[in-house]
């Protein structure tokens, strides 16, 4: 059984990925925010507002890595 070498750890376009992941988290938010007009159901509101405070926190967290990253290239 050969071994293979694992791959070089390429980050190069790492910070272009983490701004689609932060337009797509932010895309998927509005039409959550959309849909809330057309539920009566108190629990699917509740669900709605909770996923997108779990959103709201992973934008954070993408924006986050996105400053690491970009000092990481700089360097």
């Amino acid at each position: 059984m050969a071994w293979d070498k694992p791959n070089p750890d390429d980050r190069s376009d790492n910070v272009e990925k983490l701004q689609g992941m932060v337009q797509h988290t932010i895309e998927n938010m509005e039409k959550a925010e959309e849909s809330m007009a057309f539920t009566d159901s108190e629990e699917q509101l509740q669900s709605i507002k909770a996923k997108n405070e779990r959103r709201r926190e992973s934008l954070e967290a993408f924006r986050n890595e996105i400053k690491d990253e970009s000092h990481q290239t700089e360097q």
